[in-house]
């Protein structure tokens, strides 16, 4: 199954086609623009790399927040006009759902974080139970220390919003929280394309 993916939640944008759960080709992009500048141009560079025009993409998939209310809007509306056009279907995926499926770990909590303003964060717990990632808390915009407060275990943060409260949370669990590497911060469209591939098969 050939899935077009795009991300524009946050400040990167991102665009992948995978074929079967195989990665074709990605183009992941941070600038400070607004991504109607370049979405496009994104799309057709991947959909060229992979060698493959909208007609051929059996279906798509795109995040759908939480981020930033722009971003989203024209993230969404662009996967429906493409779906529309060639009438195939559509899954929207969990921003915070896929940071989480980003993280290599496979013990611990697992708190995806983004950047809400301010002085809040879009946050949320999974945890990978049969290498499935299972939701622990609801998504939710919270101070991030009140969140934090709250945990008893270790737990792995990631996102835009785990970097920028970093201090505090190592204040307040310490040696218990555990940080990804910074480019894994950056929601990739393979993820969300990843994510959505056994929602297609179920229908």
């Amino acid at each position: 199954m050939k899935i077009l993916a795009l991300d524009t939640a946050t400040s990167s944008c991102s665009v992948a086609v995978t074929d079967d759960g195989n990665l074709c080709a990605e183009l992941t992009t941070r600038k400070n623009q607004t991504h109607s500048k370049h979405l496009m141009e994104a799309i057709d560079a991947v959909l060229s790399s992979a060698g493959l025009g909208v007609g051929d993409l059996d279906g798509f998939a795109v995040t759908i927040g939480p981020g930033s209310f722009t971003g989203l809007r024209i993230g969404i509306s662009t996967t429906k006009a493409l779906a529309f056009a060639v009438d195939k279907p559509v899954v929207g995926i969990s921003s915070l759902e896929t940071l989480a499926w980003q993280c290599a770990e496979r013990v611990h909590l697992i708190c995806p974080m983004l950047d809400a303003r301010k002085a809040e964060v879009y946050c949320a717990t999974y945890r990978f139970i049969a290498d499935h990632l299972e939701e622990q808390s609801p998504a939710c915009a919270v101070m991030p220390e009140s969140f934090v407060r709250q945990m008893k275990e270790p737990c792995v943060f990631i996102g835009s919003g785990a970097q920028l409260y970093r201090p505090i949370i190592k204040n307040i669990l310490g040696d218990q929280a555990h940080f990804r590497p910074y480019d894994l911060d950056i929601i990739r469209a393979s993820s969300v394309a990843f994510l959505s591939l056994q929602r297609f098969k179920s229908n």
